[in-house]
């Protein structure tokens, strides 16, 4: 069986959810499949960080990455007799209009059907443009959540005998480490200490930030112990709005945004965090909650879409519209100890039921299903 991956979220988009299932898949796929042969379909810029990578590679046109969406179709002829079967990862976005072997596609979510006003304007065009042709012309359809299968089912009528269900997982350096040493690291290099609720994952209007701040601000104050709010990110075009939110609280002492974190840093904010908070209002997977159960954190998540799917009864769950309900949950945790150590357990355990190397033979099994072999 010779397989083609379009691998090139693995590279531009490292560090964000796509991004990660793509660089997870095929170095999973890699390491544990040594029978196939795998061509990964790259751009003309080196994998750094990955060892295993460095053959069978279709080398992508020349594209600016600030505008992947826009140009992700690739333009290359890639023939039947080089592979047998081909795999989009990235929502299927960049399938070859023309084509003459069988395709797989990984959808994640169906954001800018769901919710389109929380889409970028280049992603929202060629989503609303490419998925009814991509669901139309693909032979097997992969996604994250049983969430998402429904999804696809009801907004875009895809036959259930056509979705697959193949869950993510947390990296493996999302796992626990001694809380005095993570604190220390996020004090000596973010000059950050003390107790801090932890946020992680974008500053996209659909992931509530509004409405953790305003929930953070219901119950500051009530702390006996002081507790920062600390959200990471890079700056997008929606965090102006929160530092004005901030500011008109007086909360800028108390809320903190370090910006962007290097992936290696990222395990220590989850081990320092006393807390982590993850109100969105829709998630096709949601890696992040997962990272922080990996990594002992308690955690708090939003009742609505995939998110009580993936933690279980693993962290608490809120109605993200429920700002009286996410303050109260945020302040059970910080002053219950029982309820901080019993989410901690449940935590690790859940996460362990998660892991790249089974959404790897699972997919090789999509593979292998729908070539009849």
């Amino acid at each position: 069986m010779k397989v083609g991956i379009d691998s090139r979220a693995a590279i531009w988009y490292r560090g964000t959810g796509m991004g990660t299932y793509t660089y997870q898949l095929i170095r999973n796929i890699y390491l544990i499949d040594k029978k196939n042969e795998y061509h990964f379909f790259l751009p003309n810029e080196k994998f750094q960080g990955t060892d295993p990578l460095t053959s069978g590679v279709f080398q992508s046109i020349a594209q600016n990455t600030d505008a992947f969406w826009e140009t992700v179709i690739a333009q290359e002829t890639i023939t039947p007799d080089a592979i047998d079967i081909y795999h989009v990862p990235q929502n299927g976005i960049g399938l070859p209009p023309k084509k003459d072997y069988p395709t797989v596609v990984t959808v994640h979510d169906l954001i800018p059907y769901v919710l389109p006003e929380v889409a970028g304007p280049g992603y929202l065009k060629i989503f609303q443009k490419e998925m009814p042709r991509i669901l139309e012309e693909t032979d097997h359809v992969i996604t994250v959540s049983e969430h998402s299968k429904k999804d696809l089912m009801t907004v875009m009528g895809v036959p259930e005998k056509m979705i697959s269900v193949i869950y993510e997982a947390p990296e493996s350096t999302y796992k626990p480490i001694k809380r005095e040493v993570a604190k220390a690291r996020i004090k000596n290099k973010y000059g950050i200490k003390g107790r801090f609720i932890l946020y992680i994952g974008g500053f996209n209007p659909r992931k509530n930030i509004k409405g953790l701040i305003q929930a953070y601000h219901k119950i500051y104050k009530d702390l006996k112990t002081p507790c920062q709010l600390v959200i990471l990110g890079k700056p997008s075009r929606d965090y102006p709005s929160l530092i004005k939110l901030v500011e008109s609280l007086d909360l800028e002492e108390w809320v903190l945004f370090p910006g962007f974190i290097p992936m290696q840093d990222l395990p220590f904010f989850y081990n320092a965090g006393d807390l982590f908070a993850y109100p969105s209002f829709y998630e096709g997977f949601g890696l992040p909650p997962i990272e922080a159960l990996a990594c002992g954190t308690p955690t708090i998540v939003s009742n609505v879409s995939s998110l009580p799917e993936v933690v279980g009864d693993a962290a608490l769950l809120v109605n993200p519209h429920d700002l009286l309900a996410l303050a109260g949950a945020m302040h059970r945790v910080l002053t219950e100890p029982v309820l901080e150590q019993e989410l901690r357990k449940k935590g690790l355990r859940r996460a362990e039921s998660f892991s790249w190397t089974k959404t790897a033979a699972q997919t090789i099994k999509v593979y292998q299903e729908v070539l009849g072999c």
